[in-house]
């Protein structure tokens, strides 16, 4: 079973119940998600239904199930994001990406998601791309910021 990283991981874990958060912590580190295939091995090896481990997984922020795109955007929701504009910016993105909060464009160069906080509050409001800050974002400067990336 040890042909894959995958397996290996389910191979060093005990099997019992308490594995399950440490286990998809260990394969969204090395698939980046937590694909259908993971899920499937991972009920097996740990005898949870697959609707459990996506009931669990779902309630923790850290877990996706989509591949990430080559470049992470999140968006602050947070108070003072939110009343200067953060919604917006996440309309936007949404619309100029064609995907969702949550999920990978089709090309797989993005993926988007919102915070609850990135703790840049008098710069609001915020969006970081990968692991830079974009700070008092207004639509036009998100626009100008994504096409920089777009063309890259």
């Amino acid at each position: 079973m040890a042909s894959n990283p995958l397996s290996s991981i389910l191979e060093n874990s005990s099997g019992s119940r308490e594995d399950l958060i440490p286990v998809l912590q260990k394969v969204q580190a090395v698939e980046g998600f937590i694909s259908k295939e993971s899920v499937g091995l991972i009920s097996r090896r740990l005898k949870i239904s697959e609707n459990e481990i996506h009931g669990v997984a779902t309630f923790y922020a850290q877990f996706r199930f989509t591949p990430p795109g080559e470049h992470h955007i999140l968006v602050c929701m947070g108070t003072a994001c939110h009343v200067k504009g953060g919604a917006q910016l996440v309309i936007t993105l949404e619309h100029e990406l064609d995907a969702k909060t949550g999920e990978t464009t089709e090309d797989g160069k993005f993926d988007l998601d919102q915070v609850a906080c990135l703790g840049c509050c008098a710069l609001a409001p915020v969006v970081k791309i990968d692991d830079k800050i974009y700070s008092q974002m207004s639509v036009l400067k998100l626009r100008q910021v994504l096409d920089e990336y777009k063309e890259a």
